[in-house]
């Protein structure tokens, strides 16, 4: 004999019927069957909404029914063929029973216990009935025998207790003589005692079919559902979950009142007591292997966590103060307050020094629940001795579940540490001494991604996703976001990272997508998104509360700077190109680190000094490894380097700096870049990274500029005054190339002081071949003191620049 039960959604369409019968006729070919079936999806609150519109003598309780009706009349019709006319007619009276209660219900304006188990009983009594007599008309050995006729319970309506020895009597006594090949039982629905209709309760369907698998002591349970199994975690909000195979009978129940709905405890008690494995599978994917819930389970499934589950809508109320230390009795009066009142406690614990008992409950018990201990402790509150209780809600429960993790050191250290790296507070812990439940409570907006960054911690691959925001799609944008897109899956297979853009913004519009940026066609987003705005788009990148967010500034913009301090404070890495926030005001600088070591959040700017040229770090790591630098000397713009390779006497200044402007190497502005201030803040960032605490007026600016120059209006009348100044320039490159020298601007620190000019570098320095747009950095140190360590290279362009920004994205993904 082989019991399967079916829930709603399994039989709540024609087609998921059809795949129902599909299942129960394949198995009926090697043992007789038995099939539990729920109400048709829906139907049993459309049953409860239409009692309830006849209690208040509402007439449009007559819409509801004809909308039940409707439903069992189409699906009917759908299944067996026409010419089975007498079924049908059957069915039309059964429905017209239903009319006849809601009418009376209409009529005495009341709905009692009694009655609303009548009325619910009819969505299994209806779908039990199409569903046998569909087989039958298909020439399939199937009867419908009604539960009621087995199952034996006590008067306690809408939840009754089943009488058990009189049950499996029932049972055990029908079954013996059943020819039959296939059994369909309605769940859910009994009779009392005294031959009143019952029904059993949240979870009947489940709880009928574990009555009967345990009074026949079947191998095995099969209850079949929408979903493949017990999940790992919930796949509507962790893409990546899977079924579990095999679970104990003990971790399914914790999975389960956590959350995961496909069991409820109680219900399935009678398998437990005997044993009896049960079988989760789905009704739509009967090949899949569901899972196996059983008193043990296979060594190769005995990984330690098995699950990650959550429960929503959690008040926490504390109790506390000086009164409770020492004292017995606090913990008795306050839980038999709550027992008093009916109020279920979800999560308990308690500080060891007395001071306070934290606990949680459903948020639609708190009100009462604060009331009823409020006035059950009124004198000790008056006394002062504890304080009135604080109630907390917008909160949930997290859990990680698994019968191993006693065995296994440091679970709840990952736990805690991946959900503190991703600005996940919690607010309560409880871990119980079996160890199988590690329990914290958190904010419910940052349910999904505890989930996932646990899912991620414990289940995957150890695959670490990155969910990356850029504001500035220029042509340094661009670049990143096509290396990015080419790079994707080499990273996700040899550095498992994967790296998702899931926001950008230009100085007009910005788009968003939680699931990842098409970059194959990012560019079209921009014609239908919203208009830009920086405070918009920090909270858009709040809001979407992902895991390891990075925000990405790619904008030589100040305001865009002066946001850094807020993501960091919510924990989202920044990386930045835009220099102004490490060159401005040393105070900014300071508050930018302190955050970051304060949250634990990265802040990275290589980009910042020599494009995409390993300058900050190579200095981090000399003063990290307890070297001092001594020296730095450096051509740190690529712009000027650019300008003065291919300025000459026969060309003009004018001209040169056009070329540098149109080939990328300057500023919109080529102002900043001539004027030496973009140095002066590069080597300003590379002496505060050496310890310094330098401002921007600290730094000697030696330019080479006329007045004209630097006082010009606009970049046009800047131009206008190069023209003008040909001859200054070409004096300067005259008095060079009289002493064979080429020029150079060169920053230079030393001895807690900072300059940068125009210099003439005689041949044999290692200044004087650097040609293009390179960048080149000598550190003199204790270790190097005579021969410093160079770094040089590429130190301009959307290339370079791009690839600098991406590999501070992959350092913090390697982190």
């Amino acid at each position: 004999m082989k019991v399967l039960k079916f829930g709603g959604t399994s039989v709540g369409s024609a087609n998921n019927i059809n795949q129902v019968i599909s299942i129960l006729e394949e198995q009926s070919k090697t043992d007789q069957v038995v099939g539990v079936v729920s109400a048709v999806g829906g139907i049993t609150d459309k049953l409860l909404y239409a009692g309830q519109l006849a209690q208040i003598k509402d007439k449009s309780y007559e819409e509801a029914y004809k909308s039940i009706e409707r439903i069992h009349i189409k699906l009917a019709e759908a299944l067996i063929p026409k010419k089975n006319k007498d079924i049908i007619k059957t069915l039309v009276n059964k429905l017209q029973e239903l009319k006849d209660l809601l009418d009376g219900l209409y009529l005495i304006n009341e709905v009692s216990p009694k009655t609303s188990d009548k009325l619910v009983s009819f969505g299994e009594l209806l779908s039990s009935y199409i569903i046998a007599e569909t087989m039958s008309s298909r020439g399939l050995y199937a009867v419908c025998k009604n539960s009621q006729d087995l199952i034996v319970t006590n008067s306690n309506f809408t939840k009754a207790e089943v009488q058990l020895k009189a049950t499996n009597s029932n049972i055990k006594t029908y079954f013996k003589s059943a020819k039959q090949d296939i059994t369909i039982l309605p769940g859910f629905v009994s009779k009392s005692e005294d031959d009143e209709i019952t029904t059993l309760g949240r979870g009947g369907s489940d709880f009928t079919a574990a009555i009967v698998a345990a009074a026949l002591k079947v191998k095995q349970l099969e209850i079949w559902t929408d979903v493949s199994g017990m999940y790992t975690a919930n796949p509507k909000l962790v893409k990546q979950a899977f079924p579990i195979e095999q679970l104990s009978y003990q971790e399914a129940m914790e999975l389960s009142h956590f959350g995961a709905k496909v069991l409820y405890p109680p219900t399935v008690q009678p398998v437990l007591d005997l044993n009896i494995p049960i079988h989760i599978k789905n009704t739509l994917k009967p090949e899949a292997k569901g899972t196996i819930v059983s008193s043990e389970t296979e060594a190769r499934f005995q990984h330690p966590v098995k699950g990650i589950t959550h429960i929503n809508n959690i008040a926490l109320l504390t109790l506390q103060g000086s009164g409770m230390v020492g004292i017995p009795g606090f913990s008795k009066r306050l839980f038999e307050t709550l027992a008093q009142e009916k109020i279920n406690i979800i999560f308990i614990t308690q500080a060891s020094s007395e001071h306070s008992i934290c606990f949680g409950i459903d948020v639609n018990d708190a009100k009462l629940a604060k009331a009823a201990i409020d006035t059950n402790f009124e004198n000790e509150i008056s006394l002062h001795k504890i304080d009135p209780i604080i109630v907390e809600t917008g909160l949930s429960i997290i859990a990680l579940i698994g019968d191993k993790m006693k065995s296994f050191q440091g679970i709840s250290g990952r736990m805690f540490s991946t959900l503190g790296k991703n600005n996940i507070n919690i607010r309560a812990i409880a871990q119980g001494a079996s160890e199988r439940n590690i329990s914290a409570v958190i904010n419910e907006n940052d349910v999904k991604k505890a989930l996932n960054v646990l899912h991620e911690q414990f289940f995957e691959v150890k695959t670490k996703q990155l969910n990356v925001f850029i504001v500035g799609i220029g042509n340094v944008g661009e670049k990143l976001i096509d290396q990015i897109e080419q790079q994707y899956s080499y990273l996700k297979k040899k550095l498992k990272i994967d790296v998702r853009i899931v926001g950008m913004a230009n100085s007009r519009k910005m788009v968003f997508d939680s699931n990842g940026i098409d970059l194959s066609n990012w560019a079209s987003l921009f014609h239908y998104a919203d208009k830009t705005s920086l405070k918009g788009f920090f909270n858009m990148v709040v809001e979407m509360n992902l895991r390891n967010s990075i925000f990405v500034d790619i904008t030589a913009d100040e305001t865009v700077s002066g946001w850094y301090d807020n993501y960091l404070k919510n924990s989202i890495a920044v990386v930045a190109c835009n220099k102004i926030a490490c060159s401005g005001a040393y105070e900014t600088y300071k508050k930018l680190h302190d955050l970051s070591l304060s949250y634990n959040t990265p802040f990275l700017y290589e980009t910042n000094v020599g494009a995409g040229l390993p300058i900050i770090n190579t200095l981090k790591n000399l003063v990290a490894s307890g070297d001092k630098v001594t020296s730095i000397q450096a051509i740190l713009s690529g712009s000027l380097n650019f300008v003065f390779n291919n300025f000459s006497d026969r060309t003009n200044f004018h001209d040169t700096v056009k070329r540098a402007q149109f080939e990328g190497y300057t500023e919109p502005d080529p102002r900043i870049d001539l004027s030496g201030i973009d140095v002066a803040r590069k080597i300003l960032i590379l002496a505060r990274e050496n310890g310094g605490t330098m401002e921007i007026d600290d730094i000697n600016i030696q330019t080479f500029l006329t007045e004209a120059n630097l006082e010009s209006k606009s970049v046009d009348d800047f131009y206008k005054t190069l023209k003008a100044d040909e001859e200054h320039f070409q004096s300067i490159f005259a008095n060079a190339k009289a002493k064979k020298c080429q020029l150079k601007y060169v920053a230079e620190f030393k001895n807690g002081k900072a300059k940068c000019g125009l210099r003439e570098i005689p041949e044999g320095h290692p200044f004087y071949n650097l040609e293009g747009k390179d960048n080149i950095v000598m550190f003199y140190t204790e270790r190097y003191p005579e021969q410093p360590l160079i770094v040089k290279g590429a130190g301009a362009g959307a290339d370079v620049t791009a690839s600098g920004l991406f590999a501070d994205i992959i350092k913090i993904g390697n982190k």
